[in-house]
């Protein structure tokens, strides 16, 4: 089998899977979003030419089956996502489902002592409903009832999102793994940050995924006209807004390996000649140490009702989601570094500062990730990129971290 043509393969179809998008020019796919179907398609027909069996589970998750030597065998699991954020490049999560199909056929149709399925999973990033893992959720039988009744920009419900889709909510509870029968998990993924590259590294291997905060923030003032209120009269609720995401900047650059991001923000009334009388923002905190970032989080809500108390202003804030940080499998790790080393490629072991389905995967099975270098460290972008000597260097390391896992078991 030619690695190199399989690795352009594997590239070429994320290219082609970045045409399916919701918006004209640039790419954006939600969870359960009309160019979902055409994903499918397209990924259903690449599965059943390698004589996989395709199903979709009731949230989405789209899982090919590869069958093992005899049929009662364990399954072994790959994959990642195919949801987007929002003018997004073409390789963050569809690249760990095009790579995965690219082991599958580098196969050559040989049979191992245990199944492989891969799993496109349906979100990961938490975009239309504020709430990220939805599909590796389920798979993990994580999936909460309360998620049915999250709604999107338009008012539509999760639950009304499956249905339009052809699928039915009442079978998640069928979508979750039997973990007895599962032996692990490994998700390849671009890096989406610098460190690999500096290195000149092509591969790296995730010891650990860092643990996520998100909430709603909003200051509450008193909408005014712009011309006829006096300075020292108003509230402001944008400046009050301002003046504390400075506050979660400095507070973060305090902090060695805080990361602290106000990613949204939506001032009403929304005019121009109208003081804002209310600014709802996100807040994004991550840290390798959950009791840091619980601190921080804690810190930045209390330096916000300091700026509300002093402006006259209210404060409100809520919890939309909380991930410890997890950390990856070391015998699966120490697989990986076996099968890197094997390969000729330097072993470097990191943390990952982006959430990845792998960190819910982890309550099921053994789970890991093979980072693949990112030029530029770019990504969440359009110009987000991959280089076709990484993507062989990540299947010849795949394969022969199959035969480790084979003679494992």
């Amino acid at each position: 089998m030619n690695l190199h043509l399989l690795a352009q393969e594997a590239l070429e179809r994320c290219v082609q899977l970045a045409r399916y998008s919701e918006e004209v020019g640039r790419l954006t796919r939600t969870f359960l979003s009309p160019p979902m179907q055409e994903v499918h398609r397209a990924l259903t027909g690449w599965m059943l030419e390698l004589g996989m069996t395709v199903r979709t589970d009731a949230v989405g998750n789209l899982i090919g089956h590869y069958p093992a030597q005899t049929p009662q065998a364990p399954l072994f699991l790959l994959g990642s996502h195919v949801d987007t954020v929002r003018d997004a490049g073409k390789y963050d999560g569809v690249l760990g489902v095009t790579l995965a199909l690219a082991l599958v056929k580098g196969l050559e149709g040989r049979r191992l002592p245990f199944a492989l399925e891969v799993i496109a999973f349906s979100e990961e990033e938490g975009v239309r409903y504020g709430v990220p893992f939805l599909g590796s959720k389920a798979v993990a039988g994580r999936f909460e009832p309360s998620f049915l009744g999250l709604c999107d920009a338009e008012g539509r419900t999760v639950e009304e999102a499956i249905r339009a889709f052809g699928l039915r909510p009442d079978q998640i509870p069928q979508a979750a793994y039997n973990p007895a029968s599962v032996k692990g998990f490994l998700e390849f993924h671009i890096e989406q940050g610098p460190v690999l590259e500096a290195l000149g590294y092509p591969l790296g291997i995730v010891e650990a995924i860092v643990g996520q905060s998100r909430l709603e923030v909003a200051f509450r003032g008193q909408a005014g006209h712009a011309g006829t209120t006096p300075m020292h009269l108003r509230r402001d609720a944008l400046a009050g807004a301002a003046e504390w995401m400075t506050l979660v900047e400095r507070e973060a650059r305090e902090e060695p390996g805080l990361v602290a991001t106000v990613g949204m923000i939506k001032a009403l009334p929304g005019a121009a000649n109208v003081i804002p009388g209310e600014v709802q923002m996100s807040l994004d905190v991550r840290h390798p140490y959950d009791e840091v970032r619980s601190l921080a989080v804690a810190n930045l809500i209390t330096r916000a009702q300091q700026v509300a108390q002093r402006r006259g202003l209210e404060l409100g804030y809520l919890t939309k989601y909380e991930q410890a940080a997890v950390p990856c499998h070391p015998g699966l790790n120490d697989l990986l570094a076996q099968a890197v080393e094997a390969q000729g490629y330097p072993v470097h072991r990191l943390v990952s500062g982006a959430g990845h389905d792998a960190m819910i995967m982890t309550s099921l099975c053994p789970s890991t990730m093979l980072f693949l270098r990112s030029p530029g460290g770019l990504s969440h972008h359009p110009d987000e990129s991959v280089w076709p000597e990484d993507v062989e260097a990540a299947l010849r390391v795949g394969l022969d971290f199959l035969e480790r896992m084979a003679h494992s078991v």
